[in-house]
C-alpha cells in the first residue's frame, strides 16, 4: 500500500508541472560604428508556469509566444544624443540626405514633425526591394531622447500583425559620443515569417550613415 501511495504522489507531481517554452529573445549588437562588426546573441528560452490553467489557454500561450518577437541593436556613434534624436523628431525628412541608399523618401501625412499621433510615410530599400511604410508616432520623450513609432500600413503589414520600433539615444559615460539603441517588437502572421533581423541591420547601417552626416554638418 505504501508503494502504491508513493507512485500516485509522483504522478500527481508530474501533472502539476506544465511549463510552456517561450520563443527566445534575440539581440543584435553593433559593437562599434567604426568596427562595423555585428554579432547576434540568442538568449536562452524562458519558462512560463502554466500550472492550473485550462488546456485551451496553455495551447494558446504556446502558439502565440512563438509568433511574438523582440530584436535589439546598440550602435556606438560620435554625434551627440540630442543631435541624433533631433534628426528623427524635428527633421526625419533629412534622413534621405544622410542615408539615401536606405531611405528614399519621408513625408508628413498628418500632424506635426515629432508630435505623438502624427503620421509619417517612408520610402525605403530593404532586401533588394523598394518598400513603403506608414507609421504613427506613439511617444516622444525629449529628456530621454526617445521616440516610438508604430507601423500601421505598408509592406511590413504583409508579414506582421503588429510592428513597433523604439529608438533611444543616450550619451556615452566618460567620453564623447552616444549609444543608439534600436528596439523592435512585433508579432508575425505565421511561423513561416522570418524575424526582421535584416531590417534591424538596416537600422544599424543607417545609424552609422546618419552619424557621419551629422558630423559633416558641424
Amino acid at each position: 500500500m505504501a508503494e502504491a501511495a508513493t507512485e500516485i504522489a509522483k504522478k500527481m507531481e508530474e501533472k502539476e508541472e506544465t511549463p510552456v517554452t517561450v520563443a527566445p529573445t534575440k539581440t543584435v549588437e553593433a559593437t562599434s560604428a567604426e568596427e562595423g562588426e555585428t554579432k547576434v546573441t540568442v538568449a536562452p528560452p524562458e519558462k512560463v508556469d502554466a500550472t492550473n490553467k485550462p488546456a485551451e489557454e496553455e495551447v494558446k500561450t504556446t502558439e502565440t509566444s512563438s509568433l511574438l518577437g523582440k530584436l535589439e541593436a546598440y550602435v556606438e556613434i560620435k554625434a551627440s544624443a540630442e543631435q541624433f534624436h533631433n534628426m528623427f523628431t524635428a527633421r526625419p525628412h533629412h534622413v534621405t540626405k544622410a542615408s539615401p541608399g536606405y531611405i528614399q523618401g519621408c513625408e508628413l501625412h498628418e500632424g506635426d514633425w515629432g508630435k505623438p499621433g502624427s503620421i509619417i510615410f517612408w520610402n525605403y530599400f530593404h532586401d533588394g526591394e523598394a518598400k513603403v511604410a506608414r507609421e504613427r508616432i506613439e511617444a516622444v520623450d525629449p529628456e530621454k531622447n526617445l521616440i516610438t513609432l508604430r507601423v500601421i500600413e505598408g509592406d511590413l503589414m504583409k508579414e506582421y500583425k503588429s510592428f513597433l520600433a523604439t529608438l533611444q539615444v543616450t550619451p556615452k559615460h566618460g567620453g564623447t559620443g552616444s549609444i543608439v539603441h534600436w528596439h523592435l517588437e512585433y508579432e508575425k502572421i505565421g511561423e513561416d515569417v522570418a524575424h526582421p533581423e535584416t531590417l534591424l541591420q538596416l537600422c544599424v547601417e543607417m545609424s552609422k550613415e546618419i552619424d557621419e552626416h551629422l558630423l559633416s554638418e558641424e
